[in-house]
């Protein structure tokens, strides 16, 4: 996918993200020092749930940002080099955070219809 592709996918997100408010909403987020290989030899995971009430886009830092009843979550907007959509209401972003610092977000939407 092009770098333009790309940017119209999480574009096209988040502008339709308002779908899934009320949904049940589940994080699972790793942050690894291989790109592209997420096992569990090079990841540290963390799961986050909650009820997404919310979503924005904050000018100041550039960040994407997803907000639940206790539950905050932000994505450096300018740091995304991919957008997939694995399956029917989930999405995974890939940032690169530093030289060998990746961050791999993936989101699943218990979407009722």
């Amino acid at each position: 996918m092009s770098h333009q592709q790309n940017n119209q996918s999480i574009i096209d997100f988040f502008e339709k993200i308002e779908k899934y408010y009320g949904s049940k909403t589940e994080i699972t987020e790793g942050i690894c020092t291989s790109y592209g290989d997420f096992s569990a030899d090079y990841t540290t995971w963390n799961l986050f749930e909650f009820d997404l009430v919310r979503s924005a886009y904050r000018n100041n830092g550039a960040r994407f940002m997803m907000e639940g009843s206790g539950m905050y979550y932000e994505i450096d907007a300018q740091s995304i080099i991919a957008l997939n959509q694995p399956g029917r209401n989930k999405f995974e972003f890939v940032e690169k955070l530093g030289e060998n610092v990746y961050r791999i977000t993936k989101l699943r939407f218990h979407y009722k219809y």
